[in-house]
């Protein structure tokens, strides 16, 4: 009879009860299963991430231990003597807690930039230059957020990962947020592929209000032939360039470029498919599933996540702004105006918005393709998210 009470006290149905804040935690998972699976936000990510959730909120499952990384550090020792339960008793490192390595270590995000970079084509960039500045004016948002995330009160390193939510980029905002505030990487990444999915939704609006009519309208020449000489030169001069200005951002952008060069340079078929796919796929599941498991009830049911989530989006409705705005000041200038919709494309969530600038541009005038001049601007914003990431990482010491 003891025996069956001993099992009965040990299961998960009977530890429900001491912390009733993991079953708040659970409906959240579910939530977020929901609108990946029914809604198809951004399903990739956001699923795995909501079933790393569900696991790291199951009582007694002991998959996912936060006492391995406190004060931002990996405490190796607790991985080979054992975590120290309330009890006394001591549990062995669970599955998510070796996943989260990846994670912490930087691992992870890197090694899905390279296959970011196998599948960019940075053609309409380096056809238009002027579309890196675009690209750049829209991380306006990041550096805006920033600095209204300490004025509410977060330090300037959680600010700056709060900021690059605005990047519209998921794996820089994972990379920084784990470096920097790995205590809020569970609420920036839900509300980082969140908002990500929601780009159709968020960036139209700010869009027509920042534009007439006319602007909209605006029909812009075919753009010219990239040989394959600049393709291939484009990856190793970006690295060396920015590695040189900004080394704290080599390791993301280095990682791109190292993608796009395997892509273009025509040698190596096998590793770009491979990057590509089985390699993408196996670390987005990782990846998803250990940054879901730091989304305990500790971590994500405080104000902090509420104020997270605003942050969120005035960072994505301050890039989409910075793109645009710069776009009118430019046409000042040009003889050959920009159609300032592809401004909203900087925010680099690819091709997504790139293809929104494309839809409201066709909607006032249907034989405008705006589709491969946004992408200059898309394509500039993930290299512009990335050295925004090298920004903070340097600003901050890391």
């Amino acid at each position: 009879m003891e025996a069956i009470t001993n099992f009965l006290n040990s299961t998960g149905f009977a530890q429900l009860g001491e912390n009733p804040l993991q079953l708040v935690m659970l409906a959240v998972s579910c939530v977020l299963l929901y609108l990946a699976i029914v809604k198809k936000f951004e399903p990739l990510l956001l699923l795995p991430i909501a079933f790393g959730m569900l696991l790291t909120n199951l009582p007694g499952a002991g998959i996912y231990h936060a006492e391995l990384f406190e004060g931002g550090h990996v405490h190796w020792e607790m991985f080979a003597e054992g975590v120290k339960l309330a009890n006394g008793s001591t549990e062995a490192a669970g599955l998510l807690d070796v996943l989260y390595l990846g994670v912490k270590l930087g691992v992870y995000p890197c090694l899905i930039f390279i296959g970011v970079g196998c599948m960019t084509d940075f053609g309409p960039l380096i056809a238009n230059p002027k579309s890196l500045l675009l690209g750049a004016a829209a991380q306006l948002g990041i550096f805006v957020t920033y600095v209204g995330a300490v004025l509410l009160g977060f330090t300037p390193a959680q600010a700056g990962s709060i900021g690059i939510i605005g990047g519209a980029d998921g794996p820089t905002a994972i990379f920084v947020t784990s470096k920097l505030a790995p205590e809020l990487l569970g609420p920036i990444a839900v509300a980082a592929y969140s908002y990500m999915a929601l780009v159709p939704v968020i960036q139209p609006p700010i869009m027509k209000a920042l534009t007439t009519k006319k602007e909209r309208m605006i029909q812009m020449k075919q753009l010219r032939q990239v040989t394959k000489t600049e393709k291939i030169l484009f990856p190793i001069v970006v690295t060396i360039f920015v590695s040189l200005m900004l080394p704290s951002a080599a390791s993301l952008v280095g990682c791109l470029m190292l993608g796009n060069l395997l892509r273009e340079s025509g040698v190596t078929e096998r590793l770009n498919k491979t990057a590509q796919n089985e390699l993408m796929n196996i670390v987005t599941i990782f990846l998803g599933t250990s940054v879901g498991a730091t989304a305990t009830a500790a971590n994500f049911l405080n104000p902090q996540t509420l104020k997270i989530l605003v942050l969120g989006v005035v960072a994505f409705g301050l890039g989409t702004a910075g793109g645009v705005l710069l776009a009118k000041l430019m046409n000042v200038f040009l003889k050959d105006k920009i159609n300032p919709l592809i401004g909203s494309a900087g925010v680099s969530a690819v091709p997504m918005a790139a293809r929104v600038s494309q839809v409201v541009g066709q909607k006032e005038n249907p034989r405008n393709f705006l589709l491969m001049h946004a992408m200059g601007p898309n394509v500039a914003g993930v290299i512009g998210s990335a050295v925004a990431a090298g920004v903070f990482l340097a600003l901050f010491g890391v």
